[in-house]
């Protein structure tokens, strides 16, 4: 079972980071942001564009590292894509936890294929790849949000 566990978190990781769907520069955004990881290199760039109503109508990325950070960031842009600036700040905090203790802590439907990141909390060092792109998520909220 464990290893079935291991093979499904593999195959999302590696086709979310090779195959995005969240991934590029949005053509017109409200704020970006950029965090990086000077241990590693990863480094990632995140664009939000708020709709009328004041949510994400859209989340691009754009980044070079390991396919940990880039499946997580276009995972994030799944998972917040329509949310408000506190339920997306919420999920930040939530997918931290899970991160770093590996228990998905959240019903919402948007959340669920982020727990293939709770095998994460296993390799402290992967913790900072996962979680990543999250900060510049906050950081692009962070103004006017």
């Amino acid at each position: 079972m464990f290893d079935d566990l291991r093979d499904l978190y593999q195959d999302v990781i590696l086709d979310r980071a090779r195959h995005p769907r969240h991934g590029g520069r949005l053509a017109a955004f409200d704020a970006t942001a950029e965090a990086d990881n000077p241990m590693c290199g990863d480094r990632v760039r995140v664009w939000i564009a708020r709709d009328d109503a004041g949510r994400l109508g859209g989340v691009g990325y754009e980044g070079c590292g390991c396919a940990i950070s880039l499946a997580s960031a276009d995972l994030m842009a799944e998972a917040v894509i329509g949310k408000d600036a506190a339920a997306a700040r919420e999920a930040a905090a939530r997918f931290e936890s899970l991160a770093r203790g590996g228990t998905l802590t959240s019903d919402d439907p948007a959340f669920g294929p982020l727990g293939v990141f709770a095998g994460v909390a296993e390799f402290p060092s992967r913790v900072k790849c996962a979680t990543l792109p999250w900060g510049a998520l906050v950081a692009a909220l962070g103004g006017g949000a």
